[in-house]
C-alpha cells in the first residue's frame, strides 16, 4: 500500500483518479489489476469507484475521509498555500526574526531592534509584553484565539516559539489562557503530519541541535502551565525533536501530565497519528537503539511496554548494558540469528564466528558507518580488517541500509577527531560526497562548525 505523499494536494489526487478511470475505461491491464486488488469485480466503473479505490490506496476507507484528511492539512498547514500576510509591519518582522522557524537561521538575534514601541498582538505576545497583551485583550477578548501576524498563528503561539521576550512571557501565557487560549493549537510544518504544537514549540530542538533550535528560556514551566490548561502530553514532534538529546526533562515533565496514556487528544482526531502507546514504543526503540541508560530506564519505570523484541535490539547495537537492564526487568531473551550474533559481538567486542563474516558483509555493508556514528574505534577497525569497504555508504542515526553517507562523513558532522583520524589511516577517502547533500565530509564539518574535522579535512 502506498503512503499518502507528505503536503498532499488534493488536486493531484483528484488528476490521479480521473487517470485511473481512464486508464480502466481503455482496458490498461496494470489500472484493472489495482481495482482488482482495492475494491474487487466490477461491471460500471465510474468516476466515484476510481477515486475510492485511490482512497483505499492510501489507507482510506473512502474518497470522503481522504478529502477529509488533506482538508486538515490545508487548514493547519504552515505556511499556508494561500491567505499569508502580503505586506509587512515591524511587528511582523519583530515575529519573524523571534521565533523558531526550522531553518538554518534559528533563531535570528536581530529581533530585538526591530521590535514597535505598541505592538500588535502576536508581537506583543512573542515579546511576553504582559501590560500590552492585556490591554489589548481588554479591549477585544477574541484576540486571544485569533490568527494573525506573519504567520497567521495565534499569539500563543507566537509566544512558546519566540526566543527572543524581553518581558515577562510565563505571565503573558497565563493572561492568554485565562482569556480563552487554546493550549493545544499548533500547525503542521510544510504540510507534514506531525503537529508542531505549543509544547513543541516551548521544548525546543530538532534535528539541527540545541544551539540553532534551543528551547524556550523557561521551557519546564512554560510546559507545565499548558499541561495544566489542557494541552494533551503525547506530543508527537516534541518527543522526535528531543529524542537526539540525553535529557530527560521533558519526558518527566510529560509523565506527570499522561503521556503514554489517553486517546491521543485532538490532533490525533484529526489526522489519524500513533496512538500513545505506538508514540511510546518508537521513543523505547530509540532509545534502546542509541543506549540512552537512562531514558529506558525511566520509560520501563513508567510502564512502557519492553518485553518483547528489545532485548535483540539493544544486543544488535552492542549496547549490553541496556540489554541487561532488559533482562532484569522481566524482557524475553531472544534468540539471534548468525548475522545478528556477528554484529553483536562486533559492537560489543565480544567473540564471533568468523564463517559468518561473508554473509555479514552481503547483509550489513553498511556497518562501518553505524560503528563510527557510536564511537565504536575498534569495532571499526575489526571491520574493516574483515573485508568491510571504509568508503561504504550508510546511515549513522539509525542501523538501516540505505546509502546516505561514509563513516568520514558521519565522524566529521558529529566532531569526532579520534574516528576521523582512524578513518583516515584506514583508507577512508575525504573526497567521496554523500548521497543526500552532495557534500565530502569536509562540508559537513564547516556546516557544523567542528574546527579541529575542518583542520584536519582541509586539503
Amino acid at each position: 500500500m502506498p503512503s499518502l505523499p507528505d503536503d498532499p494536494s488534493f488536486d493531484h489526487l483528484r488528476r490521479q483518479a480521473r487517470a485511473l478511470h481512464r486508464a480502466v475505461v481503455a482496458g490498461d491491464a496494470d489500472a484493472l489489476a489495482r481495482v482488482r486488488r482495492s475494491y474487487g469485480t466490477f461491471s460500471r466503473f465510474p468516476l466515484a469507484t476510481a477515486q475510492l479505490v485511490v482512497a483505499r490506496e492510501y489507507g482510506f476507507a473512502s474518497w470522503a475521509r481522504l478529502k477529509e484528511h488533506v482538508a486538515v492539512i490545508d487548514r493547519y498547514r504552515w505556511p499556508r498555500r494561500n491567505g499569508m500576510p502580503v505586506t509587512s509591519s515591524p511587528s511582523d518582522e519583530f515575529c519573524r526574526l523571534a521565533c523558531l522557524n526550522y531553518t538554518n537561521d534559528d533563531p535570528a538575534s536581530r529581533a530585538r531592534a526591530v521590535l514597535p514601541d505598541e505592538p500588535h498582538i502576536w508581537a506583543a505576545a512573542a515579546a511576553g509584553n504582559t501590560a500590552r497583551v492585556a490591554s489589548l485583550l481588554a479591549a477585544d477578548p477574541s484576540l486571544a484565539r485569533r490568527e494573525g501576524g506573519p504567520h497567521l498563528w495565534e499569539p500563543l503561539a507566537y509566544l512558546a516559539y519566540s526566543r527572543v521576550s524581553p518581558g515577562v512571557p510565563l505571565l503573558t501565557a497565563r493572561l492568554l489562557l485565562d482569556y480563552g487560549a487554546d493550549p493545544n493549537t499548533g500547525y503542521l510544518w510544510g504540510g507534514l503530519p506531525s503537529p508542531f504544537t505549543l509544547l513543541t514549540g516551548v521544548f525546543g530542538e530538532g534535528e539541527q541541535g540545541a544551539d540553532r533550535q534551543p528551547r524556550h528560556p523557561q521551557s519546564l514551566a512554560l510546559a507545565e502551565m499548558l499541561l495544566r490548561a489542557g494541552a494533551d502530553p503525547n506530543d508527537s514532534q516534541t518527543l522526535y525533536n528531543r529524542q537526539f538529546n540525553a535529557d530527560d526533562s521533558h519526558l518527566t515533565l510529560l509523565f506527570r501530565y499522561g503521556l503514554g496514556r489517553g486517546d491521543g487528544g485532538p490532533w490525533r482526531a484529526r489526522l489519524s497519528l500513533p496512538s500513545p502507546p505506538e508514540l511510546m514504543a518508537t521513543q523505547l526503540r530509540w532509545a534502546v537503539t542509541h543506549d540512552q541508560r537512562d531514558r529506558v530506564r525511566l520509560m520501563v519505570s513508567e510502564g512502557v511496554e519492553f518485553r518483547t523484541g528489545f532485548v535483540e535490539l539493544a544486543l544488535v547495537n552492542g549496547n549490553t548494558s541496556v540489554a541487561e537492564f532488559l533482562r532484569s526487568a522481566g524482557a524475553v531473551e531472544p534468540v539471534l540469528d548468525p548475522v545478528s550474533s556477528f554484529v553483536a559481538a562486533v559492537l560489543s567486542g565480544g567473540s564471533f564466528d568468523p564463517a559468518v563474516v561473508s554473509s555479514a558483509l552481503a547483509a550489513r555493508p553498511g556497518l562501518v558507518v553505524w560503528a563510527a556514528a557510536n564511537d565504536r574505534l575498534e569495532a571499526v577497525r575489526l571491520l574493516v580488517s574483515l573485508g568491510f569497504d571504509v568508503n561504504t555508504l550508510g546511515r549513522g542515526d539509525v542501523p538501516l541500509e540505505q546509502p546516505w553517507q561514509t563513516a568520514l562523513h558521519t565522524a566529521a558532522g558529529r566532531g569526532n577527531l579520534a574516528m576521523a583520524e582512524l578513518l583516515l589511516s584506514l583508507g577512508a577517502d575525504p573526497s567521496i560526497r554523500d548521497a543526500r547533500f552532495d557534500a565530502t565530509p569536509l562540508g559537513w564539518a564547516e556546516h557544523e562548525g567542528h574546527a579541529e574535522l575542518i583542520a584536519l579535512l582541509t586539503p
